[in-house]
């Protein structure tokens, strides 16, 4: 499934070769960890279609050229697009891919030659699972809908618009995600009766940032909202004391002209890479939109709180590998209560919904087994698509904060070996 790596030493965590063990997720350590000094990038293992799940063609965005709006190595960007039907056939789902960000040229430059960076290597079908399933036993809500995968390629959270010609790169992060909207609506979009904008990591910080442009894409009789999934990323002191995640998204937002698409109510008052990360936005956002992230996040463990780089002595090892190796608390990893600090102003808001559980995981709106399934998480006996959708269409509120580490038994943990 998935391979992520970010940072000076870069990270990467390989979720294609994932099996179960007594409810966790297993993996290699060579599978997570490689050098590639100023890279961050993130890249997809090759077709991967778990219980013969639907597979959905890629569509390139012809008209996307005449707007500049290309993937970082001048490539026409794309989607996969499975059609709603019945109650669903003016309803839709739009799902940012995540991938992690390039922050450096030199990264950047990496990036283009992989699926994070040019259509030329996007794999032509994906397997829709999660909420992007076609089942109503897999996704009660959404199954019907229109549903869009929009390819991750310009290692920004679609809000890059500048160049670097010398490299041959396009940092047009903006102008593609304007291009996939206004394709989209050519195609029925702009029909839609009610939409939602989802994404998971990178892209979860992507359906954070374009929150309110994409509900000014639709008149305002369409229900819109928007969910974010493992966006959460925190501007915290990692064990060393430095701020690695800081370095890195200040590196993103100057390379590629990030700050002059962020949200203005944020640019007013903080710098520009302040404003990229999604606590100091999520408070202004007016849309209705709905934080889902597990408290322990595994991506941050492992790129933002106890990076190899800032523990050359190995230290923390153990633990960021497996949650059960951590001593108790007080624990660094166990950053809980910096993101409940981050959501405090968020969640008096009515409009808005939480879920947040304390597992070691990183996207759970994907992956079947926790977005819906016989043991998927639960909070209050409520698994996460139930929860979504009883936020979406307001049938309950719903802000579900778990219970302090280790009492939620119902998690599908991350371990890697």
């Amino acid at each position: 499934m998935k391979v992520f790596s970010f940072w000076a030493v870069a990270v990467a965590v390989c979720l294609c070769r994932i099996w179960v063990v007594d409810g966790f997720f297993e993996m290699n350590e060579e599978e997570i960890f490689y050098a590639e000094a100023n890279a961050s990038y993130y890249t997809e293992s090759k077709a991967y279609n778990p219980n013969n799940a639907l597979l959905v063609g890629l569509t390139l965005i012809k008209s996307a050229a005449t707007k500049g709006a290309v993937c970082l190595d001048g490539t026409l960007p794309g989607y996969h697009w499975h059609r709603g039907y019945g109650s669903g056939a003016n309803s839709w789902l739009i799902q940012l891919e995540g991938g992690g960000w390039c922050n450096s040229v030199r990264a950047c430059v990496y990036r283009k030659t992989t699926r994070r960076g040019s259509s030329n290597y996007m794999e032509k079908q994906l397997a829709f699972t999660g909420i992007l399933s076609n089942k109503a036993v897999e996704n009660p809500d959404f199954f019907n809908w229109n549903r869009v995968k929009l390819r991750y390629c310009d290692g920004a959270s679609f809000m890059g618009d500048s160049e670097h010609k010398a490299a041959q790169l396009q940092f047009r992060g903006q102008r593609i995600w304007s291009a996939a909207i206004e394709d989209l609506m050519s195609k029925g979009m702009r029909y839609a009766n009610q939409a939602l904008l989802s994404g998971c990591s990178a892209g979860g910080l992507a359906s954070i940032l374009h929150c309110d442009e994409f509900r000014n894409f639709f008149p305002r009789k369409t229900r819109v909202k928007c969910l974010s999934d493992a966006g959460l990323f925190l501007d915290a002191v990692d064990i060393s004391g430095g701020r690695t995640l800081r370095n890195l998204y200040g590196g993103v937002v100057g390379l590629q002209g990030v700050q002059n698409n962020l949200p203005r109510i944020c640019i007013n008052h903080l710098d520009p890479t302040s404003c990229f990360f999604p606590q100091n936005v999520i408070g202004n956002v007016k849309t209705p939109l709905f934080i889902l992230n597990a408290a322990y996040d595994s991506w941050q463990i492992q790129s933002s709180l106890a990076p190899p780089s800032a523990d050359p002595a190995g230290y923390w090892s153990n633990c960021r590998k497996d949650h059960s190796k951590c001593s108790a608390s007080p624990n660094p990893i166990f950053a809980k209560n910096q993101m409940l600090n981050a959501i405090k102003g968020f969640s008096r808001s009515r409009q808005n919904g939480l879920f947040i559980n304390s597992c070691f995981a990183h996207c759970q709106s994907e992956r079947q087994d926790t977005w819906f399934g016989d043991n998927s998480p639960v909070l209050g006996n409520k698994p996460i698509a139930l929860a979504v959708g009883d936020w979406y269409f307001d049938r309950s509120g719903e802000k579900a904060i778990d219970c302090p580490y280790p009492c939620d038994s119902s998690c599908h943990n991350l371990v890697f070996r």
